[in-house]
């Protein structure tokens, strides 16, 4: 977290939401505008941690075979040979992803949930460990195409890193280009330990209280009073990773209910919309859910 920090200045709160969701092996979606550090924060992850890093621009023309790879004629061997595409990196970012078609969006959708690309009929499975980190420009913007609810879905979580404070940016007008500092960072993780991590976080135990605190917010978003429709089973299997991955980064025995309001917004904002005439956003509408519903 320290040397993320050392990059991405004045952000420590998603910087640890970042480093929550790959502990607890989810998907993550960045969604700002351009310029804010998006790309940057996604490199500084994979360096830090060890992980094979592969970059997708996605643009209109992108194809679902440039992410998977194709099959090509070896004239040698006289058969066909798989020359596999940049998802099967370790670290996948694909960059500004609601400016690509639909069809291309949809591709990344067995690679995230299954783990594996099908081509031809043929199973490829992906590296371990695999994330997805996908950055997105707000869908006002000219040329982007909104993500499917059911890819939404598949992000564990989706963050804002917003504009940096007055301090933070005097920090980035003297420091230089943040690309240079990359080429300097070290590896301070490897990918065992970072799979060692994330078996540790699903270790991390919930008390039968906390899962009745839990699932009294699930409920609470069912019921028609805060949003149009409420979250999935899977939603709330994703919801208890996420706080189980931020139990162990604090340190922490246990889940408490502190990781389970921790991680509400980043886990359940893209995937609830708040009820017409609330006056409030997704985000907003999570906080004022939480702050309604009684600690256990």
């Amino acid at each position: 977290m320290a040397q993320i920090g050392r990059v991405i200045k004045g952000k420590p709160g998603q910087v640890a939401d970042c480093l929550a969701c790959m502990i607890a092996g989810g998907h993550l979606l960045i969604e700002d505008l351009p310029g804010v550090g998006k790309t940057t924060l996604a490199q500084a992850l994979s360096i830090t941690l060890g992980l094979r890093f592969a970059r997708t621009q996605f643009t209109a023309d992108l194809l679902p075979s440039d992410l998977t790879g194709v099959n090509v004629y070896d004239r040698q061997a006289g058969q066909f040979v798989f020359k596999p595409g940049p998802v099967f990196a370790q670290v996948l970012l694909a960059d500004e992803i609601n400016r690509a078609g639909p069809k291309t969006q949809s591709a990344l959708l067995e690679a995230m949930e299954e783990r594996q690309v099908t081509v031809e009929g043929v199973s490829h499975a992906l590296p371990q460990p695999f994330f997805v980190i996908a950055t997105q420009n707000p869908t006002e913007q000219l040329g982007t195409y909104p993500l499917p609810e059911s890819q939404l879905d598949r992000f564990l979580m989706t963050l804002r890193l917003g504009y940096p404070d007055r301090s933070a940016e005097r920090e980035l007008l003297l420091g230089g280009d943040s690309r240079e500092q990359l080429a300097t960072l070290p590896a301070v993780m490897t990918p065992d330990q970072l799979l060692q991590a994330q078996a540790a976080a699903r270790q991390v135990p919930a008390s039968p209280a906390l899962l009745d605190y839990l699932q009294t917010l699930l409920e609470a978003t069912r019921g028609g009073h805060w949003f149009v429709e409420g979250l999935s089973p899977r939603a709330g299997l994703a919801w208890l990773r996420a706080a189980r991955a931020k139990a162990l980064l604090a340190g922490r025995a246990h889940v408490s209910p502190d990781d389970v309001q921790a991680v509400a917004v980043p886990v359940l904002a893209h995937r609830l919309r708040a009820r017409a005439g609330s006056g409030r956003g997704s985000a907003e509408q999570v906080r004022a859910m939480i702050d309604a519903v009684p600690l256990p």
